[in-house]
C-alpha cells in the first residue's frame, strides 16, 4: 500500500513538475513574445527615426545648397555694391576736385537756405574760411561783414526758376558777378548755387574801350558837322550855282555824311549808357502825348512807303508815368521807324497801349519780315542787324535797339518782342506807375 501511495505520490509530483515546467516555459514564451513584439516595434520606431532623420538630412542638404546660392548671391551683390561705391566715390574726388580747383568762388545753399558748400576760392574771395560760417542760414551770413554784398546780391526766390546774374563791388577795384542758379532733381528745387565770377578785368577793358569810342566820336562829330554845313551851304546855293550833276553828287555825299553823324551820335549815347548817366530829366509824363508825337513825326515816312501807321488809344486815361520825355520819344522812334523800314508797301504798324497793374505797356506791332529764329537771341546787342534787314538794303547802325533797350531797363521796365520770320514782329517795353 505504501509502494501504491508512492507510486501516486511521485505521479501527482511528477505532473506537478510537468505543470510547473510548462508554466515556465509558458512565462518564457509570452516574455519572449513580449520581447519580439517589443523588438519589432522599436525597429519600426527606428525606421521612422531613420527615414526622418534622412528626410531631415536631406532638407537640411538642400538648405546648405540654398545657403550656398544665396551666399554667392550676396558676394556678387557685395562686388557690385563695392563697385559702385567706387565709382561714387572716384565721381565725388572728382567734383570735389573740380570745385576745389574751380576759379570761380562757390557757394551752395540747401532748400532752408543754409550754406552747405564754401569753396577755396570763395574763401579767398570773402577772406573767411568754410568752418566759420557752414550750416548757417543766408540772413546769418549778412552778418560776416565781407559777404554782406554777396548775400544781398544773391537772389533766392521759391518762384524763380531761372539764372540770375547781378553784379557788386568789393573795396573800389574788384568786381564780381554773381550767377544765381537753382538746383533740382526730378522737378523739385533743392537748393541754389551762387557763382563769384572776378570780372575786374573785363570792366577795365570796357571802361577803356568806352573811353576811346567816347574820345573818337567827340574828335568825329567836330569835322562831320563842318563837312555837313560846308555841303549844305554847296546845295542852298550860297557858295554859288552847281550844276545838277554836281548837285546830286553832293546831296548823296551829305546823306551819307549825315549817317556818319548819326552813327557818332549812336556811339556817344552808348557811352553815356554804359557810364550810367544818360537820364537827366525825369518827370510825370502823360505817355500817350509822346506817342502821338512821335506818330505825328513818322506819318510821312509812312505815307511814302504806303504803310497804314495806327494809334490805338487806351479807352479809359492812364495815370502819369515818371519818365525822361526825350529818351522814351528816342525808344518809340526807334521801335515805330523800324517797324516802317522793315514792312513791305501795303502794311501795317500799329501803336496800341495798355494798363497791366501797376505798369504802362506800350506795343509796336508790324506785318514786315520778322526776325529770324536764329538770330533773335542777338536782338538787343551791339551792331546786331539780321541778315533778311540788311538784304533789304535799309540804313541803320545797329545800335538803336541797345539803346532802346538801356533806357527802358534804365526807367525799371521791361522790353521783349515776339516775331515770326516773314509774319512781323511785335515789340513790347514796360514802365512802372
Amino acid at each position: 500500500m505504501f509502494k501504491v501511495i508512492n507510486k501516486i505520490l511521485r505521479a501527482i509530483s511528477g505532473k506537478r513538475k510537468k505543470g510547473i515546467e510548462s508554466l515556465r516555459k509558458r512565462k518564457e514564451l509570452l516574455e519572449l513574445d513580449r520581447i519580439a513584439k517589443m523588438l519589432v516595434r522599436r525597429d519600426f520606431e527606428l525606421i521612422e527615426i531613420r527615414e526622418k532623420r534622412e528626410k531631415e538630412l536631406k532638407e537640411l542638404r538642400e538648405k546648405t545648397l540654398e545657403l550656398e546660392k544665396t551666399r554667392v548671391a550676396l558676394m556678387n551683390m557685395l562686388d557690385d555694391i563695392e563697385e559702385e561705391r567706387r565709382k561714387v566715390e572716384e565721381a565725388k574726388n572728382k567734383t570735389l576736385a573740380i570745385i576745389n580747383n574751380f576759379t570761380d568762388g562757390l557757394i551752395v545753399f540747401d532748400r532752408e537756405n543754409k550754406m552747405i558748400l564754401f569753396n577755396p576760392q570763395a574763401e579767398k574771395i570773402f577772406q573767411l574760411s568754410e568752418k566759420e560760417i557752414s550750416g548757417k542760414n543766408i540772413n546769418e551770413l549778412k552778418f560776416f561783414p565781407t559777404l554782406t554784398p554777396a548775400i544781398n546780391t544773391i537772389t533766392i526766390d521759391s518762384e524763380i526758376i531761372t539764372v540770375l546774374r547781378k553784379e557788386f563791388s568789393i573795396g573800389k577795384e574788384t568786381t564780381i558777378e554773381v550767377t544765381t542758379v537753382p538746383l533740382t532733381r526730378d522737378q523739385e528745387k533743392i537748393g541754389y548755387l551762387a557763382i563769384f565770377h572776378d570780372i575786374t578785368r573785363e570792366k577795365l577793358i570796357e571802361r577803356m574801350k568806352t573811353e576811346f569810342v567816347s574820345l573818337s566820336a567827340h574828335q568825329l562829330r567836330t569835322p562831320l558837322s563842318a563837312i555837313k554845313w560846308s555841303l549844305k551851304m554847296f546845295l542852298d546855293g550860297d557858295l554859288g550855282k552847281i550844276t545838277k550833276e554836281q548837285g546830286t553828287f553832293i546831296q548823296k555825299t551829305y546823306e551819307a555824311n549825315e549817317k556818319m553823324i548819326e552813327l557818332i551820335n549812336d556811339l556817344l549815347d552808348v557811352t553815356r549808357i554804359e557810364e550810367g548817366r544818360y537820364l537827366y530829366k525825369l518827370e510825370p509824363v502823360q505817355i500817350e502825348e509822346v506817342i502821338k508825337n512821335i506818330i505825328n513825326s513818322s506819318e510821312q515816312i509812312a505815307d511814302d512807303k504806303n504803310i497804314n501807321l495806327k494809334f490805338q488809344e487806351p479807352r479809359m486815361k492812364l495815370p502819369p508815368v515818371k519818365l525822361d520825355r526825350e529818351k522814351i520819344g528816342l525808344v518809340l522812334q526807334n521801335l515805330i521807324e523800324n517797324a516802317i523800314h522793315y514792312t513791305l508797301p501795303g502794311g501795317k504798324v500799329t501803336v496800341s497801349l495798355k494798363r497791366v497793374k501797376n505798369e504802362i505797356e506800350v506795343s509796336v506791332a508790324d506785318t514786315g519780315i520778322g526776325i529770324p529764329k536764329e538770330q533773335q537771341r542777338r536782338v538787343f546787342t551791339k551792331f546786331f542787324r539780321a541778315a533778311n534787314a540788311i538784304r533789304m538794303e535799309t540804313g541803320g547802325t545797329g545800335l538803336g535797339l541797345y539803346i532802346t533797350k538801356n533806357i527802358i531797363e534804365a526807367h525799371g521796365g521791361e522790353i521783349w518782342f515776339e516775331s515770326k520770320e516773314g509774319k512781323g514782329a511785335t515789340f513790347r517795353f514796360t514802365l512802372p506807375i
